[in-house]
């Protein structure tokens, strides 16, 4: 592209002769014009080649026009934008399938995890099974060992082994008793020996309970329970055996006092496991009796929101108010209710039974323990918590 200008002026040269001649011809031009031409064209030439930006000194060289530069950079420009477009589809490509594979290889890895992970399952169910198995026939073969027939018995196998017996949970099997069930013993109160019927704290377990749960019994041995009717019956109705039962409480303002009978026995099933009591001592007061015949609870039968043998048929009156079920009142709690009485220490929040001598139910949401011969100026305590435990007594054989 640089040569160019020069092949152009040539071509001016070599023509110029030609048209000399014909103007010679004509008789309009000389030869000393066509000298004057070329010098002039020849001065034209030398002063519009632009000096070398790179050669020597004196040495000239062509430049590319402005036209055709903007041209080649066009071009350029053009060649550069496609190959980078080029390149972005090539990298764009190799991108996806660089995803691609690695999304099929954690795919991969996820299914073996899957297939490991439902093989490891497959195998607890099988061991869970082996174990349930292993249990069934370990004690088909081998019962449990109980520790004793009750919480006394158990002190006594123990005391001539064991320094001190703890109190906890033991293993009961009553005499002539089918059956073994956890019982708490309290090896520290009063001598010790003392199987756990009921405990209540604070009313933190719900005694709102049917017929069934009150015949089983539920709750948390170490903490708020009822033994169950079933299990307290075939504690007491061992043969040659007596056992006292003895009431614990604490009010609200840490005051303590305590019932104790020196007899205590349950009727069966079929007597709806009715208590009958020995001689009262103790300073919390006979609330089982009561003050007066009407509220004696004494060989009263067992009543729960589902099953109603407290007496009041078809209802009772009690300080002016019609009761037709004293579980009702007490919040479908059970207990050995007749006509109510002076005594539940099965109570919960919620009781709408109003307390004697007009002091109506609890204003502080307290556990509606109920032991009303136990007063202070005439008016009952409230309870915050009770245990009623039993222990064996001698007998005259």
């Amino acid at each position: 592209m640089e040569l160019m200008w020069p092949a152009v002026f040539l071509l001016q040269l070599l023509y110029l002769p030609f048209s000399v001649n014909v103007y010679t011809g004509s008789g309009n031009r000389t030869s000393n014009q066509s000298d004057v031409i070329i010098a002039d064209l020849l001065e034209v030439a030398s002063s519009k080649t632009p000096k070398s930006p790179v050669g020597g000194k004196g040495q000239d060289v062509c430049s590319i026009p402005c036209d055709v530069t903007a041209k080649l950079l066009r071009d350029d420009k053009n060649s550069l934008c496609g190959q980078i477009q080029q390149s972005l589809l090539a990298y764009g490509r190799s991108t996806r399938k660089m995803i691609r594979d690695v999304m099929d290889e954690q795919q991969r890895a996820l299914d073996f995890l899957t297939t490991q992970v439902t093989e490891l399952i497959t195998k607890m169910q099988t061991l869970s099974l082996e174990v349930q198995r292993s249990n069934t026939e370990m004690y088909a073969v081998k019962p449990v060992q109980s520790h004793g027939r009750d919480c006394s018995d158990i002190k006594d196998s123990l005391v001539s082994v064991v320094p001190k017996i703890p109190s906890g949970i033991y293993i009961a099997h009553p005499e002539n008793s089918d059956s073994s069930f956890e019982v708490f013993c309290e090896m520290d109160y009063m001598g010790g020996g003392w199987t756990v019927i009921q405990r209540r704290a604070e009313g933190l377990m719900d005694f709102k309970r049917p017929w069934e749960d009150y015949i089983n019994g539920f709750g948390h041995l170490p903490g708020e329970h009822w033994l169950g009717l079933s299990q307290v019956h075939q504690i007491l109705n061992q043969k040659e055996t007596r056992f006292q039962l003895h009431i614990a409480l604490v009010s609200h303002d840490d005051e303590t006092a305590y019932a104790s009978y020196d007899d205590v026995h349950l009727g069966g099933d079929a007597l709806f496991y009715s208590i009958h009591l020995g001689r009262y001592a103790g300073s919390a007061g006979d609330a089982f009796r009561g003050y007066e015949q009407e509220q004696n609870q004494d060989t009263a039968p067992f009543s729960a929101t589902d099953v109603d043998n407290d007496g009041c048929v078809p209802s009772c009156s009690i300080h002016n108010r019609t009761v037709e079920s004293c579980s009702a009142q007490y919040n479908h709690t059970g207990w050995w209710f007749n006509q109510c009485g002076l005594a539940n220490l099965n109570g919960s929040p919620g009781d709408r039974g109003a307390r004697p001598g007009g002091g109506g139910g609890y204003a502080d949401g307290g556990t509606h323990i109920l032991w009303d011969t136990w007063t202070q100026n005439g008016v009952p305590h409230l309870i915050k918590s009770v245990t009623m435990k039993i222990r064996r007594i001698p007998t005259n054989n």
